[in-house]
This record gives structure tokens, sequence and C-alpha cells, in this order.
């Protein structure tokens, strides 16, 4: 052994100790105080199931099981994210439901129908709807009782679906917890407010964080969305006040835009009389809870919004999205690996091979980088347009999954009512606008009229209604 060696082991030998003496201090405490560490070892999952089982047990009365199930909340808060996963997966495995009983009274279920006593049959009715509700649902349940409860719940939802996706076991429990907020966060619950400037600067802050579509880069960009002819309507739960759930940017134009540069441009663009619009413009939706995730609100809000702008501007007939096409490059570079260039017509492939250098199959993924500057090659350009907003109409209206658009944005804005009205060219010529659909948006149109009809055909059948313009790119 060297000398360095041997003036290392006590070094080691000591910090072996100190971190045992330090478990087994921290063991102690544990025991003395009742209190868990932020890890959540097994030895203490014990004691925590303990404290559990009191709070489902019901024992002093309502006042007294909130208590304890505030306590179990405060035990949540305060574990690391290893402690938060036994936690979690400690409620998934063993408060679910009672499958041994739950299969017991099925079986008197089963005994009693069709024909048995309708009063027992009723009874026996009353015994499974109380063993289908699982008890970490009656736990949960209690945690509203916390300051901020309700969003704790909902942030709470939001690290169960990244663990779901990474374990079948959390999912239960995800689902538990998803069916418990859909009923708390019923449209019937929620209050559309409109946010002006003079919000408070925290909320204005979460508008940028949350933002999904357009990325706010500095407080000049929200104040630019906010301005005389610019509007922001949000849906808030009452649970949450100082928290949107979802939220919507409206421009007041004159004419449907096809730009969306021009609508954010906070230097160059002049603001207009909101009195003189004739076309209220939706530019950007966000979901502001990603632990809300699975539950509709967007169908809602831009009804409501729509009644609350045609209430306000009597001017305003016309109500469109400028709506990105984040599926477009992908589809369209599939179908291009295998059809090839079958994917285009024949007088398209032939202006296409007079002005590119490359193969069509190696030119088009191109589009889909900005990098390549492409569309500042006039000719380019032309040559390229027509084959591009042919594929992205096909793309938008008979690329399905099921029944329904493959594209999320279209599926979204067609089950809502909207009609396909018009594809724009270079309406986005950001990074993120060129690899999504070649700088490409498009204008779902709602009107007012024909929302529910549309709605119907879409949803029944996957009908897609479509303006005349739209049609003649196909």
């Amino acid at each position: 052994m060297d000398q360095n060696e041997s003036s290392t082991l006590p070094r080691r030998t000591l910090e072996y100790l100190r971190r045992g003496w330090s478990s087994i201090t921290e063991a102690a405490l544990v025991r003395i105080t009742g209190n868990v560490r932020e890890d959540l070892p097994e030895e203490d999952q014990q004691r925590l199931a303990k404290q559990i089982d009191e709070c489902l047990e019901g024992t002093g009365g309502d006042v007294s099981q909130r208590a304890r199930a505030a306590d179990v909340g405060r035990t949540y808060l305060g574990l690391n994210e290893t402690g938060r996963r036994n936690f979690l997966q400690l409620l998934a495995r063993e408060y679910g439901v009672h499958e041994y009983e739950l299969a017991l009274v099925m079986d008197e279920w089963r005994k009693l129908f069709p024909d048995g006593d309708p009063l027992q049959r009723y009874k026996v009715e009353a015994k499974l709807r109380r063993l289908l509700k699982s008890p970490r649902i009656q736990l949960l349940s209690q945690f509203n009782t916390l300051p901020e409860g309700v969003k704790f719940l909902v942030d709470m939802r939001e690290e169960l679906i990244a663990l779901a996706r990474q374990d079948p076991v959390f999912k239960p429990l995800e689902e538990d917890l998803k069916h418990m907020l859909a009923s708390w966060f019923d449209v019937g619950f929620l209050e559309l407010k409109s946010i002006t400037w003079d919000a408070p600067a925290s909320l204005l802050e979460k508008l940028a964080q949350y933002e999904a579509v357009h990325a706010v880069r500095h407080w000049s960009d929200i104040k630019n969305r906010m301005a005389a002819d610019r509007r922001c309507y949000a849906f808030f739960h009452h649970q949450m006040p100082n928290e949107p759930i979802i939220y919507v940017w409206v421009a007041l134009v004159k004419g449907i835009s096809d730009n969306v540069q021009a609508l954010l441009d906070i230097r160059n663009r002049e603001v207009e009389e909101p009195d003189e619009a004739d076309t209220a413009v939706f530019y950007s939706i966000s979901n502001a809870q990603a632990g809300l995730k699975g539950i509709s609100f967007g169908n809602f809000l831009i009804k409501r919004v729509v009644n609350a702008l045609a209430q306000d501007f009597e001017n305003i007939k016309t109500f469109v999205t400028l709506s990105p096409i984040p599926g477009f490059c992908a589809w369209m570079q599939k179908q291009l690996a295998e059809r090839g260039t079958d994917l285009l017509l024949k007088t398209e492939r032939k202006g296409l091979e007079s002005v590119l250098d490359e193969p069509v199959e190696q030119a088009f993924p191109l589009m889909c980088k900005d990098q390549s500057l492409w569309y500042r090659n006039q000719k380019r350009e032309k040559a390229i347009r027509a084959p591009l907003m042919r594929l992205c109409a096909v793309y938008l209206s008979e690329a399905k999954n099921g029944t329904n658009a493959l594209d999320p944005v279209a599926h979204f804005h067609l089950s809502n009512g909207a009609s396909m009205e018009r594809i724009n060219w270079l309406a986005d010529t950001s990074s993120k606008g060129f690899k999504q659909s070649a700088g490409m948006m498009i204008n779902y149109l709602y009107k007012t009229s024909k929302i529910e009809k549309n709605h119907e055909a879409y949803s029944s059948g996957g009908k897609v209604q479509m303006s005349s313009g739209f049609k003649a790119l196909l």
C-alpha cells in the first residue's frame, strides 16, 4: 500500500461513518417527530401509509379528516423528486379500488339482474358505485383544503402524466385524478376575462411563460399584443384566480390577415382604431396548465370570445384564425420517402426540374429549413409555390387519423365548427414556421351561423368544410 492510499483510507472511513450516523440520526428524528425524510424511503412510507389510513377512516368527523389530509399534502410538498415518485407510487399501488370486494358485489348484482327485486338491485348498485371510487381519490379530493390546493392537484397530475409514460403503474392514478379535475373544471365553473396591460405584472409574466405558439421575447411583445387594436381573453377558475387556464390572443384588423410577422411587428406596425376593424383574427391559443391536459376548454373559449367580440364591436363580422400547420413537413417528407416524385403532378415535376439543382426528393425537405433561403430566389420560389400549397391542401383535407384530420390544429378547429378558408404562402418565416410547414399558415373561418352545422358534419363523419378558394388548390 503506498503512502497516498494509506492517507486516504481514514478519510473514507470517516465519511462512511458520518453518512451512517447521519442516517441513524435522521431515522431517530423521524420516529420522534413523525416527520418523513425528503426522499421517502420504505420505512417512512410505512409511517405515511398509516397516516393515510387514518385520513380515510374519517375518525373525528369531516374537519379532522380534512386536517389530516392537509398534513399528508404538506408532507408531499416537502419531498424531493424521488420522494414524490415514491409517494405517488404508494398511492397507485396500495390505494386503488378494492378488487376482491368489488368482485363479490358484482356477483351480487349478476344474481339480481335483470329480474331481481328492484330495491335490492338499487342497493347493490349503490355499493358498486361506492367501491368504484378508489380510496386515493377520497384522499386527493381533501387536498383542496391546502392553500392553492387546486393548483397543487393540477401540478401533481402534470408530474403523474410524465411518470405514467415511464411506468404504467401510475396510469390508473393519473386517470383518477384527470376525472376528478374534469368535474371541477367544467366550463360552467370557468370565468372568461379580458386581460389588459393594466393587469398585475405577475399575470402578464405567466402569459409570456405559458405562450406555446409565438414566443414572447420581452415586455414590448406583451405590450404590443395588448395595444388598442389587440385583445387577450382567458378562462379562470375561482380556486385559481391568479392562474389562466387557457387563453387566446386576438387582433382586430381590416381584412383577413395572411402574415403572422406583420401581426406581431412591434416596430413598423401602426395601431389601428378597433371601431374601424371588420375582422377578428385569433392568432394564438395556449393551454396554460399542463396538468389539465386532455380536458377540453378551447372550443368553449373560442365560441365565448366570438360572442363577446360580436357584442362589443358591431362592425366586426368576420372571425378567423391565423393558425400554424405543425404536421405538414413531417407528413410531406414521409410521403416523399414512400412515393418519391409520384407525389407530384407531371406538370409540377417538369416545372421544378427546370429550376432545382438537385432531385426533388432532396430539394423538398430543404423547403422546411429556413437556412436554405430558397424563397429569396424569385424563380425558384415561383416554381415551388403551387406544388407546396397543393400538397398542403391535400394534407389538411385528406390526411386522416381515423375520421379526424391528422393535423392536430386542424382537428381542433374543425371539431369546433370552423371551415378551412385559405392557405397563406410564407405567412410565418420564423425558424419554427419553416420547420413545421415550409412557412405556410392557414385561416380557419368561424361563421357564427354555421358553427354548429360544421361541428356536426365533422364530428359525425369527418366531413371537412372548405371555401371555394381552398378547393381550387386541390
